[in-house]
């Protein structure tokens, strides 16, 4: 797909001002610059050079992000609040991995305005699909950074700035504010697309390190080609990690960042600062490291060795261990970032990104050999970036809690690997096959190939970009529906499409229950599409009403209510009788439509009670109201206690008993979020550019597309009746309310009565009837116990003193009467640990089968094996047993007395064979 561009793209005004057009020697990119050069100034066609170039003055990370931000602030830009660094306001990605990721797709596609025109923001970013070059490149490769963005958004009618200023700002922040001399400064033309959008760009560099990417949205990406879009954007994105190392002139971007915690992080896991010179000099040459070939980077240290006079031996023990300490303090921040802005560390979504950049950590701690703890190295980063994100000391307890327990959970992981190692021997594992045991198992393929290596001496290939290929693949939601749901035909869709929005009389008033409407389109025989109607149609969770439509004289019952767009579908049992242009009444079925309302406000009731019992982590997975029960689905990291049931549900009951109204606004999408927050969007996000928001003032806020009672005395009462872990860092809760409640209350009566009659109880002592029970169960118990353990001391007796011997083995078979399988196993290990030359069997016959269990003592396993006896026993009867050398246990097809003859021709076999 060829590119609609052309160098007059890139002749920006500066330009102009002595600036020529070059192309580069290595690269062959274009570029612009000042002075004569044969190389674009961008890695890796230029080593590290800008350890050389002088600046007005060193400056600290945070002083870099707010000079950026007061720098275009005084340039008429609004300073805008960064986002989280999960993309709570899409639904297409994950995580928020680049400035403009805030404003796409509601502000870049023109359904909605920026929140200022034009704007700066400082955004943090987490970006995985380099992580595994984190460490390696000495920090061109971070997991974590900010991405200073300034933002012009240029409508037909409202043009704000283009190219020409873009790249000004560029070179008065440059050169101005930071004092970089312009003639080391080149603008590389090249060409940028993401999230459906696409332009040229230009790629500011200084002395080898990209500062800059500058960036002019104007295309859309399609099957045909690229589209030119009405809204020209102006995307920058500044590397303020970059920015503060090069003013810094520190040896790694890790010291510019990290400062004092970089030392504190050397002491604690015991690995010594390298010195500063052999640092240096690998800096310097960093822009060569290819983190997938290590002989880049021996490259590197055989130059420095021959430059400086020191082994090659000596830099490798100096730089061994400094790697693996980098990325620990890139991802530990990284982790405290994304479990402070709510993230659940799961098996899938944005939980999935969390636990893997957990798991690498681990994994990176092993390898250092040290024993510490992760959530220790957490805590530290807690501590050191409090002030920046002020979330990370409020949450701080929940984040460790939660380290904690996945530091727990990788190591169940971790003991599964000895099982799961020997199936892989002399299989050569795909990718595919390696990605899929780390998304099922969890184990770390470079772990597994360890282990193959020391256990079996057998080798795989593991890409060395294994985790970057893994996030890659899950950095995007698939498509799910919260619960299974009839899906209209193609062709359905395509008719309705073409039909006006209808009317919302169930949003107008939603105790509406009757209502006349024009009918527009009949559908097959099954769909109706009228001009309006108070039939609420199937969406967050919410299910299609159901009733009646009536039309001369005839009634037709309405089984389903859909939504395609702005259109409302009636799926219906029969079209007969009704065309387009007819009039025809509506009726809802209210004690259905009146239960859902009722469970949908106590959604969001008992959404506000979990998230200030549980914590803010806590974020709408799932949900679905019915007139039955209601189901909703959170992300936590375990199971609630006894106590924060109690405390969630008297939450929630006690704004039943408030009486709060319930108020209903529409937003512009922006003040919304100003006013709300991102919490708006739990049940999911709406684009459009005004936002219906469900308030219950004073304790939850939701863009809601759903019908609600009017005020929360309505719901009448709430009861959680289950709650159940459906899939790691996810709950569910199940509950009732209002009249649902009373039947709920009912069926739990019935169960009470019928347990009642069970032990001859009345419902009212069955407490006490119970406690009887079980006092006189347990009596039962210990006297069963010690006659069974006379029994066994009895069997255990005859088998030691057996006269059977066969070539000095002993046999007994002992005829067991009782089922008891424990009673069985426990006389077994008994008697043969008790005498090592017994074979010791025991019969147990039911419905003329026998159940048949052998074991061998340590002698008498050295001499037959159990597996013989099996294979023995088939030869004469049709057996199905199996087990090991001194233990087998199955099924015979014949009668105890029967077994018992056959057991002791076998084994006479066996022994006379031998």
């Amino acid at each position: 797909m060829s590119k609609p561009i052309s160098e007059s793209t890139y002749r920006v005004r500066l330009f102009n001002r002595g600036y020529g057009r070059r192309q580069c020697v290595k690269c062959k990119a274009f570029f612009w610059s000042i002075k004569d050069r044969d190389d674009c100034g961008d890695a890796p066609c230029r080593d590290y050079e800008f350890f050389d170039i002088p600046v007005k003055r060193s400056l600290s990370y945070r002083e870099v992000r707010d000079l950026f931000l007061k720098f275009f602030e005084r340039h008429g830009h609004e300073i805008i609040e960064p986002r989280p660094v999960v993309a709570r306001w899409r639904e297409d990605l994950y995580l928020t991995i680049a400035s403009i990721v805030v404003f796409q797709p509601h502000v870049t596609s023109g359904l909605v305005p920026p929140p200022a025109n034009p704007l700066v923001i400082a955004q943090p970013c987490i970006r995985l699909e380099d992580i595994d070059s984190v460490g390696y490149t000495l920090g061109r490769h971070m997991t974590n950074f900010i991405m200073g963005g300034h933002h012009a958004f240029n409508y037909p009618d409202k043009h704000i700035y283009w190219t020409d200023e873009t790249v000004e700002y560029a070179r008065e922040f440059f050169v101005e504010e930071l004092g970089i001399p312009e003639e080391e400064i080149t603008f590389k033309e090249s060409w940028w697309e993401g999230g459906g959008n696409a332009g040229p760009c230009f790629e500011v560099a200084v002395g080898g390190l990209e500062l800059a990417t500058l960036v002019f949205m104007m295309y859309r990406v399609s099957e045909g080609g690229y589209e030119e879009i009405p809204l020209k954007i102006v995307d920058t994105g500044y590397g303020i990690e970059r920015i503060a190392w090069f003013v810094q002139k520190t040896p790694t971007a890790f010291h510019a960042v990290y400062g004092s915690l970089l030392t504190d992080f050397h002491k604690k896991l015991n690995i010594s600062e390298p010195d500063r010179d052999i640092l240096y000099a690998v800096a310097r040459r960093a822009a060569r490291i290819d983190p997938s070939n290590y002989s880049s980077i021996l490259a590197i240290y055989e130059d420095i060795s021959r430059s400086m006079g020191v082994s090659v031996k000596e830099i490798e023990d100096q730089l061994k261990n400094i790697f693996d300490l980098y990325a620990i303090l890139d991802h530990t921040k990284t982790i405290a970032l994304m479990l402070s802005d709510g993230i659940v560390p799961s098996n899938s979504g944005e939980g999935y990104l969390a636990r893997l950049v957990i798991r690498r950590s681990l994994r990176k701690l092993a390898k250092l050999n040290v024993d510490i703890d992760l959530s220790e190295l957490v805590s530290m980063q807690l501590g050191y970036w409090g002030d920046m994100y002020p979330r990370m000391i409020r949450y701080r307890d929940t984040i460790l809690e939660m380290v904690r327990l996945e530091e727990d959970k990788y190591r169940g992981v971790i003991s599964k690997l000895s099982t799961i190692a020997p199936r892989y021997v002399n299989k050569s594992p795909s990718l595919d096959e390696l990605v899929t045991l780390y998304d099922s198992q969890g184990i770390p393929p470079d772990l597994l190939a360890e282990e193959l290596d020391k256990r079996f001496s057998y080798r795989i290939n593991v890409p060395s970009n294994f985790y970057s290929i893994v996030a890659s693949r899950h950095s995007r939601p698939k498509t799910v529906r919260e619960y299974e749901k009839e899906e209209l035909p193609r062709d359905v869709v395509e008719r309705v499409s073409s039909f006006p929005e209808t009317r919302r009389i169930f949003h107008e008033d939603p105790y509406r229950r009757v209502f006349r409407a024009k009918v527009l389109g009949v559908i097959g025989d099954r769909y109706i599409v009228l001009d309006a109607t108070a039939f609420y149609p199937e969406g967050g969770g919410q299910l299609g009403d159901r009733g009646i439509l009536r039309v001369n004289g005839k009634t037709i019952n309405v089984v389903s209510t859909k939504k395609i767009g702005n259109v409302v579908v009636h799926v219906v049992d029969s079209v007969e009788g009704i065309s387009s242009g007819m009039e025809v009444d509506g009726e809802v079925d209210w004690g259905i439509r009146y239960r859902r309302m009722r469970h949908h406000t106590a959604t969001h009731i008992l959404l506000g009670a979990l998230r200030r019992v549980l914590g803010d982590h806590v974020w709408q997975a799932g949900a679905e109201k019915t007139e039955f029960k209601a189901r909703l689905d959170v992300t936590h990291y375990k199971m609630p206690s006894e106590d924060e049931i109690r405390r969630i549900e008297y939450l929630a009951n006690r704004v039943v008993d408030e009486a709060i109204d319930v108020k209903i606004h529409y937003l512009p999408r922006n003040e919304a979020e100003k006013i709300y927050g991102f919490t708006l969007y739990q049940g999911g996000v709406p684009m459009e550019p005004t936002i219906r928001v469900v308030e219950i003032p004073g304790w939850d806020a939701q863009a809601c597309f759903g019908t609600h009672v009017r005020n929360t005395s309505e719901v009448g009462g709430i009861k959680i009746i289950n709650i159940d872990r459906i899939a790691d860092g996810v709950i569910r809760f199940e509950y009732v309310v209002a009249t649902a409640l009373a039947d709920y209350a009912r069926s739990f009566e019935d169960k009470l009565k019928s347990m009642a009659k069970s032990v001859g109880s009345s419902v009212d002592d069955i407490d006490k009837r119970i406690e009887t029970l079980v006092k006189e169960m347990n009596n039962y118990r210990m006297l069963i116990k010690m006659y069974r353990n006379e029994y066994i001391d009895q069997l255990v007796k005859r088998a030691i003193e057996t006269q059977d011997v066969y070539n000095d083995i002993k046999l007994y078979i002992a005829r067991i009467s009782i089922n008891d399988r424990e009673l069985i196993k426990e006389f077994l290990i008994k008697s043969t640990t008790q005498e090592p030359r017994l074979i010791a069997t025991a019969l147990l016959e039911e419905q003329g089968k026998t159940y048949i269990e052998i074991s061998l003592g340590r002698i008498a396993s050295q001499k037959i094996d159990a597996k013989q006896i099996v294979n023995e026993l088939t030869r004469y009867i049709q057996t199905k047993a199996g087990g090991k050398k001194d233990h087998v246990t199955g099924t015979v097809e014949a009668p105890a007395e029967e077994v018992e003859k056959i057991i002791r021709i076998a084994i006479k076999n066996i022994i006379e064979n031998k």
